[in-house]
């Protein structure tokens, strides 16, 4: 079997690197392959196939025509109350209801007039808004002539993806008692910065405190945790079962989740569903954790990054579960193809254990924090954690014009909307047959085996190479490879020889010798080639093994 190029130091030293940072050395081996490829004269046919990044390759159209239609509306508004050569001005709230159904009467050709029309008739109907009052929000911030007011997000906004948020990740319902508050953020990645950063600043946190992370999980939350800013001591919970002998089951041992149980345990992050894995937490461990905080650790803070949460039919956050302990953090990007768009949102129930416990803090901490906040409220005891972030995001002294914007909110909105209409279901179960149908061939080229599991969310795979070599030939063939080979010489590999670009499990804290692929980014046969690529490499370590006199039966 041909080596890769690179020296057996550098692939040691290219092993430390973070996951995303590491794609980029097997983009670079994979366009030199193509550029060098013989008999190519400098162009190869071989197409590279990269399946690092989970980028998806379907966009929602119907919103974003819809979001277009209200962009014309918003400057016939706009030129109705100042018109001259390229200016404008404010949108007026009087009758805006009445203008916008002329608009609507009078344009019936404009694409995305007929979606918008319905989604502000819905929003309406569920949420008895005053038409006017609504059509002015959408209409001023598709124009964006004002900081966001309020900072935090605006009122329609918040009611419609609170709404949202209740279908697709609560169960259908919202938690009863008091509401889920909303912030929305410059994507689910702002959300993660906007949170560690605020428990810190109010003494939440300490440099050093115990945390844990349910692992595999996606890099950042292994990575930040780890800077000298934080210096968290960290307690890994892993999802090590095994369905059977070489199968991996990506599932969380009752001896695991009881880890929690520890109260010195202040936070616990996760992605659920899991990336990689890209699993649902299973009904068991969802109710483990609902107990031990229950008993053992009722202060226990969680953050539940619940972005791939539509990929899974009935779906179900912690934040529905256990809304006091519970950040929620969702994102636009993965669903409908909007990752440049930066759409995320944090949500916090209005009764939740954070601000009890910043009311708990000793009297020099309050103090602290009432100079820190003291130049925005007269009662800056009173103020709730979720404003805190925001006010934080701004370094606080620029909370006054803090916020997403407004665009962006208006785009989040009629994603919003789209996703609670008919057409908006039938998009979602398009999308979530698209990621199963590439799983499917992916395995199918790979001849690999997986567990199977209605939990599943397709968006990604993990396979564990390590288990699947054990699997086929046993233990000794497993025991070559870790001897013989860096747990990332197979993506060396597959990128210098093939052009396909895949990540390393073990830098989502997963097994070292396991491969994440993202089923969202490339055309459906591209699985199956990638997938026929795998199945080559592999099967070229296997013939090594046994060129060395081993076999079946070697153990």
């Amino acid at each position: 079997m041909t080596e890769v190029s690179l020296s057996p130091e550098q692939i040691k030293a290219y092993a430390r690197l973070s996951p995303f940072e590491l794609k980029n050395v097997f983009i670079g081996l994979a366009e030199h392959a193509q550029l060098n490829e013989p008999g190519q004269k400098g162009k190869s046919q071989a197409q590279m196939l990269n399946a690092g990044r989970g980028n998806p390759n379907w966009v929602a159209t119907g919103p974003r025509e819809a979001f277009h239609a209200l962009g014309h509306f918003a400057l016939t508004e706009s030129k109705r109350v100042w018109t001259a050569d390229n200016l404008g001005g404010m949108p007026e709230r009087q009758r805006a209801g009445d203008r916008f159904d002329a608009f609507v009467r009078q344009h019936p050709g404009m694409p995305g007039i007929e979606l918008l029309a319905t989604c502000v008739s819905y929003a309406l109907e569920r949420f008895g808004f005053d038409k006017d009052s609504f059509v002015h929000e959408l209409a001023d911030s598709a124009v964006a002539d004002n900081y966001p007011v309020p900072d935090r997000m605006l009122p329609h906004a918040e009611e419609i993806v609170r709404g949202y948020l209740a279908d697709e990740l609560l169960g259908g319902q919202a938690p009863t008692g008091d509401r889920l508050s909303l912030f929305a953020t410059e994507g689910g990645t702002a959300a993660m910065c906007y949170i560690f950063d605020s428990l810190m600043k109010n003494g939440l946190l300490h440099q050093g405190d115990r945390i844990a992370l349910m692992v595999p999980v996606f890099t950042p939350y292994i990575e930040i945790p780890q800077l000298d800013t934080y210096g968290f001591d960290v307690t890994y919970v892993k999802a090590d079962m095994f369905a059977e002998t070489g199968v991996r089951e990506w599932r969380y041992p009752d001896e695991e989740v009881a880890k929690l149980a520890d109260p010195s345990i202040r936070l616990v992050c996760l992605v659920n569903p899991s990336n990689p894995p890209s699993l649902a937490l299973s009904d068991r461990v969802r109710e483990q954790i609902k107990d031990i905080v229950r008993t053992a650790n009722p202060r226990l803070m969680i953050v539940t990054d619940d972005v791939y949460g539509t990929f899974v039919e009935g779906f179900r956050s912690l934040a529905a579960d256990l809304p006091r302990n519970t950040l929620l953090v969702y994102s636009y990007s993965k669903h409908y193809g909007a990752t440049g768009w930066r759409l995320g949102v944090i949500g916090l129930h209005d009764d939740n254990v954070i601000d009890e416990m910043i009311a708990e803090l000793p009297q020099p901490e309050q103090d602290r924090l009432e100079r820190r906040y003291g130049t925005l409220t007269l009662e800056p005891a009173k103020m709730r954690f979720i404003d805190r972030m925001v006010a934080d995001s701004r370094q606080v002294a620029l909370n006054h014009t803090a916020g997403l914007s407004l665009p962006q909110q208006v785009m989040m909105v009629l994603f919003s909307l789209f996703g609670l209409l008919e057409e908006g279901q039938e998009y979602k179960h398009r999308i979530r047959d698209t990621v199963r149908r590439r799983l499917a061939l992916l395995l199918e080229g790979a001849h690999m085996k997986i567990s199977h599991d209605p939990g599943r969310a397709s968006y990604y795979v993990e396979l564990d190479l390590l288990a699947e070599a054990e699997r086929e030939h046993g233990p000794g063939f497993a025991r070559f490879l870790t001897t013989t080979y860096e747990p990332i010489d197979p993506l060396l590999r597959l990128a210098e020889r093939t052009g396909v670009v895949l990540l390393n499990g073990g830098g989502f804290d997963g097994p070292e010798w396991s491969v994440r692929v993202s089923l969202a980014n490339l055309d459906d046969l591209d699985y199956l080639r990638i997938g026929h690529h795998l199945r080559h490499i592999f099967d070229a370590y296997a013939a090594e093994w046994q060129a060395r006199g081993n076999g079946p039966g070697q153990s």
